[in-house]
This record gives C-alpha cells, structure tokens and sequence, in this order.
C-alpha cells in the first residue's frame, strides 16, 4: 500500500528512480489482483462445491431412510464409538443388539450405536437405512452442506490472495537483486577511483 501511495507522490518527482515506480507499479497491480481474482476463484470454488454438496445431500436423502428399531439387549458402551456425523465427539454412545423393518419389509438385527443415555431392551429409537434395511450413517443436510461450500470457497480465495502476493514478492525480489547488482557493477568501476584528485575527469 506504501509503494502505491509513493507512486502517485513520485510520479513527478525528479528523485523517484524507474526501479521505484516499477515496483510500485507492481504493488497497485498485486492489489488489482487480489481485488478481483481472489473473489472470483472464491465464488467459482464456493459455487461448485455447492451445487456437488447439495446434490449429494439429495441423493443421501432419496436413498436413505429413517426407520424405527427396538433394543433387544445393551452390548457395551463406549467413549470411541462415535457417530461421525450425528453428535459431537464428547457424546457417550450405547451399542445394542436391534430388530429392525427395512422399507422393504424385511426384518434386521443386528448390533447398531443408540443414542439413548441408557437404553433398556424394548426402547426404540430412529436409525438410518438403505431400501434393503442396511444400516448407513445419517444423511448430510443442506446447511452443513452449505457451511462446508462456504469454507471451500473461502479458502479458495485465500489461496488465491496468497499466490497472487507470492508471484508479486518474488518479482521485487528479482528486481531488488537486479539492482543491487547493477549498483555493485557500478561501484566496481568507479570504486578505485573514488576520492582521487582528477579522477571524475
């Protein structure tokens, strides 16, 4: 921001160097970029993952049903056993051996996670299941499906900023090195001189 404040004070300027407003041409440009690639790799990014997330969330939804199953006697309780994507990690989780009705019309049993905090055998409770009564985890909803697109998105265009400040970093610095040796090529030639009566003659 500095070095575009600097190019239009020293635009004029009799002191400002073709390598002083080279790089804050570079700088405005950098910014430029940001400005509008940024939010663009964003929104195309955040747009894609959104309608990908959205329609796996339809398809989870058209495949999976919520049945009814009765405990038929707890098998064990633990802290590790957790439902990805129902309740948080700090939840207690009950396994149990349940029946169940697959839509269709099967009958199941089998050992499933409950979230009852102290199921008793002819509890009941929702499990998710496909057309054959196959448990499967819950389907994905549409608002974190949304969340997720939105940090897709948002990451993008960080990603985004960051490559676009990196390429303009690494210009001035090619540029700073350029300069730099051209000062000492300089300095090499009139160094030895520098100071003797006569030499600039």
């Amino acid at each position: 921001m500095r070095a575009i404040t600097g190019l239009w004070r020293w635009r004029h300027n009799p002191l400002c160097r073709t390598t002083d407003l080279t790089e804050a041409w570079v700088a405005a440009a950098g910014l430029l970029l940001m400005l509008s690639v940024a939010p663009l790799a964003g929104a195309l990014v955040g747009g894609v993952a959104q309608d990908a997330l959205q329609r796996s969330v339809r398809e989870q939804h058209a495949s999976r049903h919520r049945v009814a199953a009765t405990v038929i006697r707890v098998l064990e309780r633990s802290q590790l056993t957790i439902d990805p994507e129902g309740t948080s990690a700090g939840d207690l989780r009950g396994r149990v051996l349940a029946h169940w009705t697959a839509p269709d019309g099967s009958r199941h049993e089998a050992p499933v996670l409950v979230g009852i905090e102290d199921p008793r055998a002819g509890d009941r409770f929702a499990i998710w299941t496909d057309a054959r009564g196959r448990t499967l985890a819950r389907p994905l909803d549409s608002a974190t499906a949304t969340t997720h697109a939105v940090l897709a998105g948002v990451g993008a265009a960080v990603s985004a900023a960051a490559l676009v400040e990196t390429a303009r970093r690494i210009v001035v610095w090619r540029m700073v090195r350029h300069r730099h040796a051209r000062l000492e090529r300089e300095w090499g030639r009139v160094g030895p001189d520098w100071g003797r009566t006569g030499a600039d003659s």
